[in-house]
């Protein structure tokens, strides 16, 4: 594990440019409202945070944790190591302003 801290950094960056991306991308080519586009950046906006925040965290192996959010509810999907990894990285997640609700599809093991 000791390896993976020295990537953190890099995978943070390659998070937020991809999320960033994701959103630029889903307000550029909706057809919806500027209200619609802008919940979308709002969403794309928590998402990074949330896995920036995950990739910080030394306690949550969050390579394999990915973020998705939806109006405000952040989804975790992935594998953790162990039903206490499970709930830190849901705390750590509504911990991020704009987070209205968690909901976990973690896989314990692996």
């Amino acid at each position: 594990m000791r390896t993976m801290h020295h990537l953190r950094p890099l995978v943070a960056a390659i998070v937020l440019g991809s999320c960033a991306m994701a959103g630029a991308c889903a307000a550029a080519t909706s057809s919806s409202s500027s209200s619609a586009a802008a919940h979308s950046m709002d969403d794309a906006s928590i998402s990074t945070r949330v896995k920036t925040a995950l990739l910080n965290e030394p306690n949550v192996d969050a390579v394999h944790i990915d973020v998705d959010t939806a109006s405000g509810v952040v989804t975790l999907t992935g594998t953790v190591k162990s039903a206490d990894d499970e709930q830190h990285a849901v705390a750590v997640a509504r911990r991020i302003g704009g987070v209205k609700d968690v909901k976990s599809q973690l896989k314990v093991g692996g």
